[in-house]
C-alpha cells in the first residue's frame, strides 16, 4: 500500500530570463509522489528542473499553479507556516550555508532554539549526540573555516537533523566536495537512508543512486521522462533520452 508523504500534483513554474526572449518552463505539469520512508533520487542534464523541485518542496522556490503536500499540510497555501514546514523538511545544499562566525555547536542549536523553542540545554544535547552521529564530536567548537568541506557539510546535515525533521531533502550535497571526502557524507546519507528517513536526493553519484534509491527519476526540460527502480532504469532505459544521458555519464 502506497503511504505518500510527499505529493506532488500538477506543478509548473516558469522564469524570465533577459537572454530568452521567451519564459523557461523549469517545471512543466509535474506529477509525482514520494512515500513514507522511500528513498527517491532525481537525476537528469543541468537545467532540468531537477533542482527547482527538489526547492518546490519546502517553497523556496513558489511554484505557478499545481499543488505541493508535505504529510498533508499545503506548502503551495500562503497560510501555511512556512517555518513550522521547514522545520519538518530538512534540506542540505551544494554550499554548506553555515553562519562563519558562529562555531559548529552554534549552527546547530541556533535554529533549534529559535525555531523549535528548545531549551539552550537541551539544544546543546542534540546538537553533541548528532556530532557524533555523523562522526565529527570533536568538532563542535570548530568555526566553518576550521573544517574541511566534508566536514562543514556533516554540520549542515546535523542542523538539518537536529531539528527531527520528516523528510530530507539534498540538493547535490556532494558536488562541491573534493573526491576524497565525498565517500563519507555519501555513507552519512546511506546510514539515513537504511535508517527509514524519507528523502529526496539530487545527485550526480550514479554509484550511490543504484545502491541507496528505491526509486529513479529522470527528468528534463522540465517534465519526469522516465522513472524506474534502480537495477531496471540503469540496465534497461525505456526511453530514447535516458539511454542518451546515461552512455554519456556512465
Amino acid at each position: 500500500m502506497s503511504d505518500p508523504m510527499i505529493v506532488i500534483d500538477k506543478v509548473c513554474k516558469t522564469y524570465n530570463l533577459k537572454s530568452r526572449p521567451e519564459p523557461v518552463r523549469a517545471l512543466d505539469n509535474v506529477t509525482n509522489h514520494i512515500d513514507r520512508g522511500e528513498v527517491v533520487v532525481v537525476i537528469g542534464p543541468s537545467g532540468s528542473g531537477k533542482s527547482t523541485l527538489l526547492r518546490s518542496i519546502n517553497r523556496l522556490n513558489q511554484i505557478d499553479s499545481g499543488t505541493i503536500t508535505v504529510d498533508g499540510v499545503n506548502v503551495t497555501d500562503k497560510k501555511t507556516n512556512i517555518n513550522a514546514l521547514r522545520a519538518e523538511v530538512g534540506m542540505v545544499f551544494q554550499h554548506f550555508n553555515l553562519f562563519q562566525h558562529k562555531t559548529a555547536m552554534e549552527n546547530i542549536v541556533m535554529p533549534q532554539i529559535i525555531v523549535a523553542k528548545r531549551s539552550r540545554k537541551e539544544a546543546e544535547e542534540i546538537a553533541n549526540d548528532l556530532l557524533g552521529k555523523v562522526g565529527i564530536p570533536e568538532s563542535g567548537n570548530s568555526y566553518p573555516n576550521m573544517l574541511s568541506g566534508g566536514q562543514q557539510q556533516r554540520v549542515a546535515i546535523a542542523r538539518s537533523l537536529a531539528m527531527k525533521p520528516k523528510v530530507m531533502l539534498f540538493d547535490e550535497a556532494t558536488s562541491a566536495l573534493d573526491p576524497e571526502t565525498v565517500g563519507g557524507v555519501l555513507e552519512l546519507m546511506r546510514g539515513l537512508a537504511a535508517d527509514g528517513m524519507t528523502m529526496a536526493v539530487v545527485t550526480h553519484e550514479m554509484g550511490f543512486a543504484r545502491e541507496a534509491a528505491d526509486r529513479m527519476i529522470f527528468m528534463d526540460a522540465g517534465a519526469i521522462v522516465e522513472e524506474n527502480t534502480p537495477d531496471n532504469f540503469f540496465d534497461n532505459p525505456q526511453t530514447d533520452r535516458a539511454q542518451d544521458f546515461l552512455r554519456q555519464i556512465l
